[in-house]
């Protein structure tokens, strides 16, 4: 398993002091060498990777490989004064494989330093004190993280392209992504003749929501089209028009009612609506009931994602519940107004035709293509459904994903970031101003994780009464068939509810697993009983944040059975990853 920074920084002080002790001349410089890293040992130590009480850090196991041509510095301690160097093939290369020995070292103790100090912003960002990061550095001195986003500015973004404007005309949706569609959209500097010509290009080219990403071939059939038909049908021009109808749906609570079961029964109350032509609006959300979601956000859908329609929609929807001629006369249903064969197995929209039957073909199980799906429709439904929903996540969703993602990639970001900053960083101050092709075009990239990297969730525990389940083995053969075609593939992002699994992964040494650290399950409960033990805000944020990074990552490897992978699958194939494909090797019954 992947050592914290901490450790790191201790094993590093320990070899040195190992290395040194053997002469009066390197103690002096160990009384040194432990002066110049208190500092960072103290920020690691203040600023941990993550609080107790989020989801739990994230390791990788595997050790990193040692180059076979790289040279490795070794020190023993020597019988005279001094510190005497290992025998090395060639005797007059020996101070400068010394300094070599020592450079890597400080490397290493920097990448430390430079996690703790992003370590420090995530805290701060969460309202902790900046006195100590204030002390230890200078803002501007320390460089912008590639696996972080700025989550209160991404809100501010999304918020303009998730809302009508004033007069009630659409989305400025332009052909221009993230802060250089709004830049174009509000720049003072931006003359009347080239707004009109960004605004020409938009309605040519047809713009679509900015959360779809990829080509129409590169999603679902349809995709765009139908996520921006959805946007409208959820924010009419005006909640107040006589005659608009309204279902309001609490989320299941059941509690043998997964995070999955969840998801797929909304988006079945979604389908309802559209085919009854209303405006979906959610209530209680139990997965949202927890300290973590705070103010108008708690026990609801908009603590993680950004609301399925407006709050005057909302207002309006709640006002009519009061009023007895608006039940009467239908304006107003619930979920009970349904059965559960409707809201489950009920009617697919087709408003867009038949896209379905133009899906391709892209499941492989045990070696050979899935030509058709059961239930095609419902599967095209509800990937576009659940993509619409979870069109943009909100500001708590993004920290989440934030301290996920330092905690699994952070260190590896810190030492490539150092390869590109003067080696006398932090004593030697850098630049860190964003030209406007970083602030407002690269800004929009999506945030570094090491790529290629294969998702992977193995379902086991109490699924074997509904489907057949298999061993960690053969996920792992399937995970090698990928890496057979492509063998840069070397990191896997691993969710998993059992303890068994997390206890294999020491037996692929060469593959560099990620994964959250939660208390697993030992032995077959049912997983209600597993996600109740893990307390509310755990029992959700853990798999949301593996849900939504199993939808970043570049292949995928579940059980057709599982509702979650289905889920999963479904997010993928409107994600722009269409023809990355989806390997499992049981098929199981039919899910949700």
């Amino acid at each position: 398993m992947e050592s914290t920074p901490q450790k790191s920084l201790e094993r590093v002080i320990s070899q040195r002091a190992l290395q040194m002790s053997g002469s009066f001349t390197c103690k002096i410089f160990v009384l040194g060498f432990f002066f110049g890293v208190c500092i960072a040992y103290l920020l690691l130590a203040a600023f941990p990777p993550l609080k107790a009480g989020e989801f739990g850090s994230v390791y990788a196991n595997a050790p990193r490989p040692v180059s076979p041509n790289s040279s490795t510095l070794k020190l023993e301690i020597g019988k005279s004064a001094g510190c005497v160097l290992l025998k090395q093939d060639e005797q007059d290369e020996k101070s400068s494989k010394d300094f070599v020995g020592i450079q890597q070292h400080n490397d290493e103790e920097r990448a430390a330093l430079l996690y703790s100090a992003w370590s420090a912003e995530l805290n701060m960002s969460k309202g902790y004190s900046a006195e100590l990061m204030n002390r230890a550095f200078k803002k501007s001195s320390v460089p912008k993280p590639p696996h972080l986003e700025d989550c209160r500015r991404n809100v501010e973004i999304n918020n303009h392209f998730d809302k009508r404007g004033e007069n009630g005309s659409l989305p400025r949706w332009t052909l221009w992504k993230g802060r250089l569609g709004l830049k174009l959209l509000s720049s003072a500097s931006t003359s009347e003749e080239e707004q009109l010509h960004f605004d020409h290009r938009a309605v040519l080219e047809n713009a679509y929501p900015p959360w779809v990403v990829g080509s129409d071939e590169e999603n679902f059939p349809l995709t765009r089209r139908v996520q921006r038909d959805l946007w409208i049908h959820q924010h009419p021009q005006n909640c107040n028009e006589p005659g608009l109808r309204f279902l309001v749906a609490e989320w299941e609570r059941l509690p043998g009612f997964g995070i999955g079961a969840q998801f797929a029964g909304m988006v079945g109350l979604l389908a309802m609506a559209i085919n009854e032509n209303r405006i979906l609006v959610t209530s209680y959300y139990n997965r949202a009931d927890h300290d973590g979601c705070k103010g108008s956000s708690h026990a609801h859908w908009s603590c993680y994602f950004f609301p399925e329609t407006t709050q005057e929609c909302r207002d309006r929807a709640h006002e009519l519940m009061k009023k007895k001629e608006a039940w009467d006369d239908q304006l107003i249903v619930v979920k009970e107004n349904y059965t559960s064969k409707e809201i489950w197995a009920g009617r697919m929209p087709r408003l867009w035709g038949e896209p379905w039957n133009y899906l391709q073909p892209t499941t492989d199980i045990d070696g050979n293509l899935l030509v058709y799906h059961r239930k095609m429709d419902r599967r095209w439904w509800r990937a576009q459904a659940l993509r619409y929903l979870m069109r943009f996540p909100s500001e708590y969703t993004c920290n989440l994903l934030n301290v996920a993602r330092h905690s699994a990639f952070g260190l590896e970001a810190a030492e490539m970031v150092l390869k590109t900053i003067p080696s006398g960083w932090p004593k030697e101050s850098i630049n860190t101003s964003l030209s406007e092709i970083e602030d407002f075009v690269w800004s929009n990239h999506k945030p570094w994780i090491p790529r290629p990297m294969l998702s992977m969730h193995v379902r086991m525990g109490d699924k074997a009464c509904e489907m057949k389940v298999v061993e960690f083995e053969n996920y792992m053969l399937l995970a090698e068939r990928i890496r057979k075609r492509f063998p840069h593939l070397n990191s896997i992002w691993l969710s998993t509810e059992m303890q068994e699994v997390i206890d294999k992964v020491r037996s692929y040494p060469w593959w560099k697993f990620y994964y959250t650290n939660v208390r697993r399950q030992v032995g077959n409960i049912t997983m209600a009983s597993y996600e109740a033990s893990l307390g509310r805000e755990t029992g959700s944020n853990n798999p949301l944040v593996n849900f939504l990074l199993a939808t970043e990552a570049d292949f995928f490897i579940g059980a057709l059975g599982s509702t979650w992978c289905y889920l999963i699958d479904g997010m993928r194939n409107t994600g722009g990853k269409v023809m990355a494909g989806y390997l499992s090797n049981l098929m199981g019954p039919f899910v949700l």
